[in-house]
């Protein structure tokens, strides 16, 4: 279960967009950073998915994919020309193919390396979609099955296009929206399937084109109703509108890491608490509707001609650090925590299992163990957002063979000082004893978690 959010030029203090996400998977399903280069391939060729193959385009862009270790696309990610995207899986009255197919990932991915704006992005998708449908597992270690919405963004403008099957209905982004594990759009759309309401009509969902509501006629009943999305969605919702107009990046930051209303006035709230999934930054915990963890977060700041890209490449946001990525040829550097892949298997040679020795040490007590380092945390990033915006501003006239190493050199340095950072809250963590322990099932379902992947407990 995910959330996205995105702030168009009209609603943000900079006239930027600004995209948000945290990927929510199964606990031990790790995250990973992967950037590619613009590459050319040769006619004919053909690109494996993560289930079925295409035909390859003659040119792929740059691109920065946030992704499940397991899968060829990714939960969110960024190209070269600054158009973003993040996707949510949603739950419908019409059957899912679970025959191997394109996953929503493998759209993203596919809309990123083809397209060099949010409109051509949303027309790729479309285009796939109606050729090939969508089907295929998405689940790590259980099978799970599910249509996609998504937000497309780039410096200029953002689209929510959200799907039912080969079915689609798309909305441009007036100021601010977001998106949950539900469908949004309802009676008004901007573009959508020639049969979009016959169809519904014809099944029983509806009477008429006056009768119409996207969202309630095509939306699953059970499922949209016990993943906590409504809940998200009013929250992620209300985040955006009390500031619009305001909008940073930090703003947006916060919202991925927000825990709702209770979490700001209660100094003792845990993550244990609930049965659903209902705050921003997601916790899994013990029973079928809390089977999720936000194992990765990014937010995109869609600066023309140097889109900066900031990623935890670690789970839970609230716990973790955002480090900028700048496209443009720079990327990701080759350093230790990045350079090997993580899998669902205990491995603290890489970014995210190293992060889990600290998360997994804070949920044992989220009120006592985050304040030992959080004001520390804090102030490391914002060091971090103005030591980006410094370098923004000298390299951005600056063409990519020139900007190139440095911006990937201070990447590397902001990377290194989390990581250093990271170890020095792993020590003070595990010196501060638990006082208020979580409930029993949440620590009897993160004990069993932590034995599938090996973790030392």
């Amino acid at each position: 279960m995910c959330d996205t959010l995105v702030a168009t030029g009209c609603a943000t203090a900079d006239g930027t967009v600004i995209l948000a996400k945290n990927s929510d998977r199964e606990p031990n399903e790790a995250h990973v950073l992967v950037h590619l280069p613009r590459t050319r391939h040769q006619p004919g060729s053909r690109v494996k998915c993560t289930y079925i193959e295409l035909p390859q385009v003659a040119e792929t862009y740059e691109v920065l994919l946030c992704k499940p270790f397991w899968i060829w696309g990714c939960e969110m990610g960024v190209n070269e020309h600054g158009v973003a995207i993040g996707n949510e899986a949603v739950f419908t009255r019409e059957p899912y193919h679970r025959a191997p197919g394109l996953i929503g990932m493998d759209f993203i991915r596919l809309a990123l390396e083809r397209a060099d704006t949010a409109r051509r992005a949303l027309e790729t998708i479309i285009q796939l979609l109606e050729t090939y449908g969508q089907g295929g597992n998405c689940g790590f270690r259980h099978k799970t099955y599910y249509h996609n919405s998504y937000i497309i963004a780039d410096p200029q403008e953002a689209w929510v296009l959200e799907t039912v099957g080969k079915r689609w209905a798309a909305e441009w982004v007036r100021d601010v929206r977001a998106i949950s594990n539900g469908l949004t759009i309802g009676t008004e759309w901007d573009e959508a399937s020639p049969d979009l309401v016959e169809y519904a009509r014809k099944r029983g969902w509806c009477r008429s084109r006056e009768d119409f509501h996207f969202a309630r006629c095509y939306s699953d009943f059970l499922y949209t109703r016990l993943d906590g999305c409504r809940v998200r969605h009013r929250r992620s919702t209300e985040l955006l509108e009390s500031q619009k107009g305001r909008i940073t990046v930090q703003t947006m930051m916060a919202a991925l890491r927000d825990h709702g209303p209770e979490a700001e006035s209660d100094p003792h709230w845990n993550p244990g608490r609930g049965w659903q999934m209902e705050t921003l930054c997601v916790h899994a915990g013990w029973g079928p509707t809390r089977p999720s963890q936000s194992v990765g977060a990014m937010v995109a700041h869609l600066i023309p001609g140097m889109p900066i890209v900031w990623v935890t490449g670690t789970s839970a946001p609230c716990t973790g650090l955002f480090k900028p990525i700048f496209l443009g040829g720079a990327g990701l550097p080759s350093m230790p925590g990045l350079e090997r892949e993580p899998t669902g298997t205990y491995d603290p040679g890489t970014l995210w299992w190293n992060h889990e020795r600290l998360h997994r040490q804070v949920i044992r007590d989220y009120a006592t163990r985050l304040p030992v380092y959080r004001e520390e945390r804090d102030a490391l990033e914002t060091t971090f957002l103005e030591e980006a915006a410094e370098m923004g501003a000298r390299y951005r006239q600056a063409n990519p063979g020139e900007r190139a190493e440095p911006l990937r050199a201070f990447t590397a340095s902001c990377f290194e000082r989390a990581a250093s950072a990271t170890e020095r809250w792993i020590e003070k963590v595990a010196a501060t004893p638990v006082r208020q322990r979580p409930p029993f099932l949440f620590s009897l379902a993160w004990n069993r978690w932590n034995r599938e992947a090996d973790f030392p407990l």
